[in-house]
């Protein structure tokens, strides 16, 4: 083992290969401190052609590779494991802009970039690049096409699978395939790029990619509707879809449990209407005409809602700080369940029309197990992709009851509900190691001989994220 530290220190330099603890620590930990491993070191190369030496290197000493983008994931899939064997390769200094192209509608970065140093430089172009995750701030673009992630945008622009253009891959024998093209039709053959968007690298490392740009929106109106029931929120949406099309950007549920969780727990919120309701939608619609009365508009529709008894209150944001402030309540949701309890989360998705089925019936199956346990929705309502996060007492960390066969059972059980609906166990935060066992549970044989085919195909030597997603 020594003698692949010292080859990878050759290849990118001796203060880039980290070993003492006080410096791997941050990489071997997910942020909510529940996965942890150990590794032979940290490599943080500078290029593409020192990632394909380091996976050389691994390849040649058959030692696993873990690559890791901004370590902000809920499924583990960026931490090593905890035989000590793996070298755990971090992006983070591979952060340029390469090109912009505003004819071409596209900007090309390197995998470590971070979403908000995109968004940015799209932004300085007067272009947006749609993409929206709490995370933003430090998850990494590579991090975010290998786990296809979706984000609060989804349903006007799409998951990252829509956004990718095209990628350059470090393959787990150190060869680089180009694919970084910006041609938004190219019938060539297999499309290439699909296979490593949402692989969590366990097909080949990202190292650049080629996105699309979008318009920059000159005009919008955010809102927040009571709802006195969950049915109401489908009949809204369904209502301002027909109003507004696809200038309907978002269109996130949240229950009362979550908002007032994130009332109690996160300081600088507010409850922004007057009397609680059992659901709230937040609704976001935008335009690229500058003089589009957007929020008129979307008053007329909500007035319209009202008198029907769809909404039983509303709240339409008059300044950009009012309109930051309701968001504030929807991106503090990870930070107020983590200091809620115990969190058992899940990342599911049904069909739209059946989101209210699928809540009252996993309610119900988690409540019979765990009558002590506080359930909270929330989620994308317009793509059908429903979080709905268990709670438990904090005591039980303490009690030493174990929480592995709790987690367990609840997950099964929400998880079986959603396939029963002709659902998904994860939408998108990935499979990582927390869902493998599922994975295998709800998929058809046939199904996962295929994956697996593609990963001996791709990996013959297993070293590529080990123990992830298969």
């Amino acid at each position: 083992m020594a003698d692949i530290v010292a080859d990878l220190e050759s290849v990118v330099g001796a203060a880039q290969v980290l070993r003492d603890a006080g410096d791997t620590e941050p990489f071997l930990a997910d942020w909510r401190g529940r996965y942890r491993g150990t590794a032979l070191c940290v490599v943080r190369p500078a290029s593409t052609a020192e990632v394909a030496a380091v996976v050389r290197l691994c390849a040649e000493h058959r030692v696993p590779l873990v690559p890791q983008g901004g370590n902000t994931g809920v499924v583990g899939g960026a931490i090593p494991d905890a035989s000590g064997r793996s070298v755990v390769l971090s992006l983070s200094r591979m952060n340029q802009i390469r090109a912009l192209d505003r004819h071409d509608g596209a900007i090309t970065v390197d995998a470590g970039c971070t979403l908000a140093q995109v968004q940015r430089a799209a932004e300085d172009a007067d272009r947006l690049f749609p993409m929206s995750l709490g995370s933003e701030g430090s998850c990494q673009i590579g991090g975010n096409i290998a786990t296809n992630a979706g984000g609060t945008a989804v349903l006007r622009y799409g998951t990252m699978r829509e956004l990718v253009l095209g990628l350059e891959v470090v393959l787990p024998d150190g060869t680089v395939w180009d694919g970084l093209r910006t041609l938004r039709k190219d019938n060539t053959g297999y499309a290439l790029k699909h296979l490593f968007i949402g692989a969590e690298g366990t097909l080949g490392i990202i190292t650049g990619a080629a996105l699309k740009l979008f318009a920059r929106p000159k005009a919008s109106a955010t809102a927040l509707l009571a709802l006195p029931e969950l049915d109401a929120a489908l009949e809204v949406f369904a209502r301002l879809r027909e109003t507004f099309g696809e200038r309907v950007t978002t269109a996130e549920i949240l229950s009362e449990s979550q908002l007032a969780g994130v009332l109690a727990h996160v300081p600088g919120t507010v409850r922004p209407l007057h009397t609680a309701a059992p659901w709230y939608l937040l609704v976001e619609v935008t335009d690229t005409l500058a003089d589009s009365n957007l929020s008129e508009a979307l008053e007329g529709a909500l007035e319209e809602a009202m008198t029907t008894g769809l909404i039983t209150d509303a709240t339409v944001a008059r300044s950009g700080a009012q309109a930051a402030a309701l968001w504030k309540l929807r991106h503090s949701v990870s930070e107020a369940n983590r200091k809620s309890g115990v969190v058992i989360g899940h990342d599911t998705a049904v069909p739209i029309s059946k989101i209210p089925d699928f809540v009252t019936r996993a309610t119900a199956e988690v409540e019979a197990l765990r009558p002590d346990a506080r359930i909270v929705a929330v989620g994308h309502i317009g793509d059908g992709n429903i979080h709905l996060v268990v709670i438990l007492p904090e005591a039980l960390r303490t009690a030493g009851e174990p929480l592995e066969p709790i987690a367990r059972a609840i997950n099964d059980a929400v998880h079986r509900q959603a396939v029963a609906l002709g659902g998904t166990i994860s939408a998108e935060h990935g499979i990582g190691q927390s869902l493998r066992a599922p994975l295998a549970a709800f998929k058809g044989p046939a199904e996962m001989e295929l994956m697996r085919g593609i990963k001996r195909l791709f990996d013959p030597l297993g070293i590529l994220n080990p123990g992830k997603v298969l």
